[in-house]
């Protein structure tokens, strides 16, 4: 079982006003059955990681470390579309870290990992990398755009919610959040086939209430 970092009667408030499916009992919150977590850190575990739990709708993660998650049926090839839901909560000290989702994951637990991740932050920006081995290089740097909300645009609410997707066409692979294109790379600059997953940097309290893949029409 894993321990909840923060009291469950405000948790349950947060989330109840973001969702209308009744949370369940406290003792239900385990972690996800199969899925594995890889941090890019080599010495880092998962006693650092403060929660990572299934909390229907979908999965809740205060982080430690910054980590990739995924299920090894999590495929996706050809002509798709990815979109994950993801509800921010109060960043902790006003940190800016970053999260999203990757694709195209192939090695996932070896030296020679590989995937590219699409990711937002807190302050309304967005990027697109890749991982290759202990590499990280950068397809497109840290960009602002304003569909994306962070926290101060929550109004009212107990979290940010955005919605990131990815098209990967038989030519272009286009990146949105919130319905806006952000970007679009040519499919052969971008590996796509593989494993996809969600992405939590550090310190990062998150609900991702929905995360899928889909076939995209050529």
């Amino acid at each position: 079982m894993t321990r909840l970092a923060f009291p469950i009667p405000l948790l349950a408030l947060a989330l109840a006003s973001s969702f209308a499916t009744p949370l369940p009992a406290a003792q239900d919150f385990e972690r996800p059955d199969g899925w594995q977590v890889r941090f890019d850190e080599p010495g880092a575990s998962e006693d650092q990681l403060e929660m990572f739990v299934s909390m229907p709708p979908g999965w809740h993660v205060t982080s430690g470390p910054a980590a990739i998650y995924w299920a090894p049926e999590m495929e996706a090839s050809g002509n798709y579309r990815i979109e994950m839901e993801v509800f921010l909560f109060e960043p902790h000290q006003g940190m800016r870290e970053a999260f999203g989702f990757f694709a195209g994951g192939r090695d996932l637990d070896g030296d020679d990992i590989e995937y590219t991740y699409f990711l937002i932050r807190d302050g309304g920006e967005f990027i697109v990398k890749r991982r290759e081995g202990a590499d990280a290089p950068t397809i497109r740097p840290w960009t602002g755009h304003d569909a994306i909300l962070g926290w101060a645009d929550r109004g009212e609410g107990a979290t940010a919610k955005n919605i990131l997707a990815v098209e990967a066409a038989r030519d272009e692979v286009r990146f949105f959040v919130n319905d806006a294109q952000v970007a679009a790379l040519p499919r052969a600059e971008v590996a796509m086939d593989g494993i996809y997953g969600f992405r939590v940097n550090h310190m990062l309290n998150l609900h991702i209430s929905r995360l899928e893949a889909m076939p995209l029409d050529p």
